[in-house]
């Protein structure tokens, strides 16, 4: 009788068994697996692996990206949109210090008659091609100098706006004592205005017949009458010359304001005395350049000749006499200088 169990574990060995074909024998010989052929399988599945693995760590980080990575991915794209954040900030300081600046300008400044701050300073850059190397190494580095030099540029403007308030401000606490320099009355006593002879604008001369321009005004008065200090400041010239202004005395009133008195026929005053406003200088005469006694008066802002008529308090004048001043010193007549 057959014992199958038997038959079905030699097969089972048998099958484990393998042969290679010998073409001289043509035959099949029996493959004996032994050390070496352990070994040599054990060293190519080793190479394998190694091969597969330097290919996964070389090509790897080029497909998939690294926890790392990802964390570094992550917060570059947060410190991007914080810097967009920070522009749009910048953007809307930039506004708000146009509109300080544009009050600066045409208020502040204006009101107390400070020189006006160009935009060349205002907006003035920072040289050197330098400053900002430190920032091109690094990611982003367009952005980060392109911020870096906003922000440098809104703290400059800062700094020039600040020191523009100071002024403004030391400004404003003498305000009471520019008030009582600004050439602000007639250098004589003409209430009733008969004494405006001529005013500011072309006028014939009355020595050469020619059109001239003619800065500043003319009035008419006997000579030795009481001429004013039109307002608080310090005798700055005084000069005595056959031609021209003749005896003439400058008073510098600060903050700008110059007023000069001309054709005097005495001084009451000398170089460097402090005079206030109504205060007796000198005396109408018809010395210099000059055709009959009269006071040829000027008024200079920030070294600018101006227009006299333009600073005298209106408070003296009712509306009707202000008017008629300006109607009597337009009078396109001869002046007496």
């Amino acid at each position: 009788m057959l014992n199958f169990s038997n038959i079905k574990s030699k097969t089972l060995v048998m099958s484990k068994v393998k042969y290679r074909y010998n073409p001289e024998t043509l035959s099949y010989d029996k493959i004996n697996k032994g050390l070496k052929y352990y070994t040599s399988r054990i060293t190519i599945y080793f190479l394998f692996v190694m091969v597969v693995g330097m290919l996964t760590y070389i090509i790897y980080p080029y497909v998939f990206e690294s926890p790392k990575e990802k964390k570094l991915a992550r917060e570059n794209h947060q410190l991007l949109s914080q810097y967009d954040i920070m522009n749009k900030k910048l953007d809307q300081l930039e506004l708000v210090l146009d509109d300080i600046e544009l009050r600066d300008e045409n208020i502040y400044r204006s009101i107390f008659q400070a020189d006006s701050i160009p935009n060349s300073i205002r907006r003035a850059g920072f040289g050197g091609v330098n400053r900002y190397q430190h920032l091109a190494s690094i990611d982003n580095a367009d952005l980060v100098i392109s911020t870096a030099k906003r922000l440098d540029i809104i703290m400059k403007q800062l700094y020039v706006q600040s020191t523009s308030f100071d002024e403004v401000i030391g400004l404003a606490k003498r305000k009471e004592e520019m008030l009582r320099c600004v050439p602000a009355i007639m250098p004589i006593s003409n209430r009733d205005l008969r004494r405006t002879a001529s005013g500011w604008g072309y006028r014939i001369h009355p020595i050469y017949k020619v059109k001239k321009f003619h800065e500043g005004m003319d009035f008419t008065a006997p000579t030795g009458t009481d001429i004013y200090s039109a307002g608080d400041g310090v005798v700055s010239r005084i000069t005595r010359e056959k031609t021209g202004y003749g005896k003439r005395i400058e008073i510098d009133h600060g903050f700008g304001y110059k007023t000069l008195y001309a054709h005097l026929h005495e001084f009451n005053v000398k170089l460097g005395d402090k005079v206030k406003r109504g205060d007796v200088i000198g005396f109408v005469g018809n010395t210099g350049g000059s055709t009959a006694p009269h006071l040829h008066y000027e008024v200079h802002v920030k070294g600018k000749k101006v227009n006299p008529q333009h600073y005298y308090f209106k408070e003296d004048f009712t509306a009707e006499q202000y008017d008629r001043m300006i109607q009597i010193s337009s009078n396109s007549n001869q002046t007496f200088d």
